[in-house]
């Protein structure tokens, strides 16, 4: 016999169930829509620093975004090593 179907995550569940977060998800989607803000804002600052009198703290407006990126991306350039640091350590417990 087939197995009864699953219901999709958060719809459907008991309020006393957990529901699985996946950050890895998240913090991606979150890098990428960075990456965009943070593109766009380049493209604000030079074309605000090409009028006749630039207006000089513009050229601060892409630093968050930029920052904001700097720690999502550590934190995906770590996700591998860090499952590689956690395998490792199982496989070393159950001996």
């Amino acid at each position: 016999m087939d197995a009864p179907p699953r219901q999709a995550l958060g719809r459907g569940c008991s309020s006393s169930q957990e529901v699985p977060l996946n950050w890895n998800k998240w913090v991606r989607q979150i890098h990428r829509w960075l990456a965009i803000v943070f593109t766009v804002t380049v493209i604000v600052t030079f074309v605000a620093l090409a009028q006749e009198e630039p207006v000089v703290w513009v050229s601060y407006v892409p630093l968050l975004p930029l920052f904001l990126l700097l720690f999502t991306g550590l934190y995906l350039f770590v996700l591998p090593y860090a499952a590689k640091w956690r395998t490792a350590r199982r496989t070393r417990a159950e001996r």
